[in-house]
């Protein structure tokens, strides 16, 4: 006879499930007819995004039916209702799901009244690991008699959170690495013969896509020869963004604009404790300088992590996802007074070097590149994320299965790679490109190579250390006079159908009255453009060999040998990983 589901208690009274699957005629509804229910328990977006991997061994499998409900114990509660219906999960009400009964729950926090779930409890962290201190508020629920008198253990690692009255709540508690074993007996001692060590599955789809880095860094933007630095900011006053937010402006502005790509992965507790325009409003002067800011419930994270090169972090997750990786990173912040003593994220905490206010921040990142680079303790570190290193899925399903009394399907749970297209904002750009203070070393660059590096001229702060000898591009139509009048370089719109170049120049010159050199591009579309200084001399560039660079470039090498171009030469270029030969004419 085939499985009708839990069985229903008398306690839900004469209201009707609003599930289909929870009613007592679901078999005249319902297409399958699955032997299990499970019950996935939300407590916030955080807590979903991670759930969602945490029930990932279930796929595929038509015999488990998952259905989903929020506790509504979160101050971070925005947003949910909005998450579970866009990823169509099917969700009961909290005061539903506590009068219903169901053959598994899993949960990825401690919060809300988790000791009325009527089902076997899997209680799983919804980071990495165990790393944060976390008192209940007053009144929140009952703690554990005479937990008061010792030492707190971290959240989900102390009686605090995982006895009411008493009594355990969850029947199982995942722990990522066995060192957190030790921890969960400091802290609630009664709770180690229930604790299973299943590793990590966020980190296991981490390392799932590490071969294939360059199809992340593509699906990025980042053309070969650009680096990609993750901003990563967890949540509160002690987060980078909270403690450090002008460092997303240094990052912009103290970084070559054409070697760095900049990503912030800021935390969902930020994305909807204060709403997500008030973030992308506080953040717009980067977004338009070319910040990504991908959306706090979509996997670009963990891409981002595989195809970085550096990230600058603060106490959250991905600092340690990050280092676990093996990527070389700065603290931009970091919370001490709110990270358990002794966890792998207080070790972190010592471990790497915090940015400093005075010296340029590509010097820092340099530095810290070539210091990491085979540091055992920093690799030990990371190790500490999980001791099950790819195996979490099968774990997961393994525990799941034996608590649910039934057979594992067949097939091996493995873990999956973050899948592409990744789910990128569209960029936004201005009619008119950033001004930028260019720097051009033919020092720096092998056989008589210049060397240009673009710096975004708005975002320029107290810092200047990487700025040498540079001049101001600027383009026609710049909106804010700070920059017209100080342009070095302005470029123009391709003159009128009966406009002659020197006339249009002319025009400008008297618009920019500190230019000495307006750039066109050429009228028949040629890759180059056509160059008039103050003074009344003309010259032209053409890229050769069909590596034709954008017209910023070209007029900044005109600018440069200007002085030099009575006769004809040929300049190799390097802006970023893009190279180029300029044919100039005077």
């Amino acid at each position: 006879m085939p499985y009708a589901g839990p069985s229903r208690g008398s306690s839900r009274g004469s209201s009707r499930p609003s599930h289909i699957l929870l009613r007592d005629d679901a078999r005249q509804w319902t297409t399958a007819e699955p032997e299990r229910t499970v019950l996935g328990v939300i407590h916030n977006i955080t807590s979903a995004t991670r759930l969602l991997d945490l029930l990932a061994p279930f796929e595929g499998d038509s015999r488990v039916h998952v259905v989903f409900t929020c506790t509504g114990s979160s101050a971070f509660e925005n947003g949910t209702r909005e998450f579970m219906t866009a990823r169509q999960l099917p969700w009961i009400s909290w005061e539903e799901a506590k009068r219903e009964k169901f053959d598994l729950a899993v949960s990825s926090s401690r919060g809300g009244e988790l000791h009325k779930i009527n089902a076997p409890l899997v209680g799983a962290p919804h980071g990495a690991g165990y790393n944060k201190n976390l008192r209940r508020e007053p009144g929140a629920g009952s703690r554990e008699p005479g937990a008061g008198s010792r030492k707190p253990e971290a959240f989900g690692l102390d009686a605090e959170w995982l006895t009411h009255d008493g009594k355990l709540i969850p029947s199982a508690i995942v722990l990522s690495h066995d060192e957190q074993r030790d921890r969960l007996r400091r802290g609630c001692p009664e709770a180690v013969p229930i604790s299973v060590v299943a590793g990590d599955p966020c980190m296991d789809d981490l390392r799932a896509g590490l071969p294939f880095r360059s199809e992340y860094r593509a699906a990025l933007g980042l053309t070969p020869g650009r680096k990609l630095l993750v901003l990563t900011s967890t949540w509160g006053p002690r987060s980078l963004l909270g403690a450090n937010m002008d460092l997303v402006r240094r990052a912009l502005a103290e970084l070559p604009h054409d070697e760095y790509r900049v990503l912030a992965a800021v935390h969902p507790n930020v994305w909807y404790g204060h709403g997500g325009w008030q973030l992308r409003a506080w953040l717009a002067p980067y977004l338009r300088a070319g910040l990504l800011l991908p959306a706090p419930e979509t996997d670009t994270w963990k891409a981002a992590l595989v195809a970085a090169d550096a990230f600058i972090g603060d106490h959250g997750s991905l600092t340690l996802y990050a280092a676990a990786l093996g990527v070389p990173g700065l603290l931009g912040a970091f919370g001490d007074e709110v990270v358990a003593a002794g966890s792998p994220m207080a070790r972190l905490g010592a471990a790497l070097p915090r940015v400093a206010p005075d010296v340029p921040l590509g010097l820092q990142l340099r530095r810290a590149a070539a210091a990491q680079a085979g540091d055992e303790r920093l690799a030990a570190i990371g190790g500490l994320v999980t001791s099950r290193p790819m195996r979490a899925a099968g774990l997961l399903r393994r525990l799941y299965y034996e608590r649910m009394e039934l057979d594992e399907p067949d097939s091996p749970a493995v873990p999956r790679p973050v899948t592409l297209p990744l789910p990128l904002p569209a960029e936004r750009y201005g009619p008119v490109p950033p001004p930028m203070f260019v720097d051009a070393d033919v020092r720096q660059g092998p056989d008589g190579t210049l060397v240009l590096r673009r710096y975004v001229a708005a975002l320029q702060g107290a810092v200047t250390g990487h700025l040498t000898d540079p001049h101001l591009v600027v383009a026609e139509g710049e909106p804010d006079g700070r920059w017209t009048g100080a342009a070095d370089v302005v470029l123009a719109r391709a003159p009128g159908p009966r406009e002659t170049y020197r006339a249009a120049a002319e025009r400008v010159f008297a618009e920019h009255g500190g230019c000495w050199l307006v750039a066109f591009p050429e009228r028949d579309g040629a890759a180059g453009c056509v160059a008039v200084t103050r003074d009344g001399g003309m010259l032209r560039g053409w890229w050769e060999g069909g590596a034709a660079l954008d017209l910023g470039v070209a007029a900044s090498v005109l600018y440069v040998v200007a002085a030099d171009a009575d006769a004809e030469l040929t300049v190799s270029v390097r802006v970023g990983g893009a190279e180029g030969v300029l044919r100039v004419v005077g």
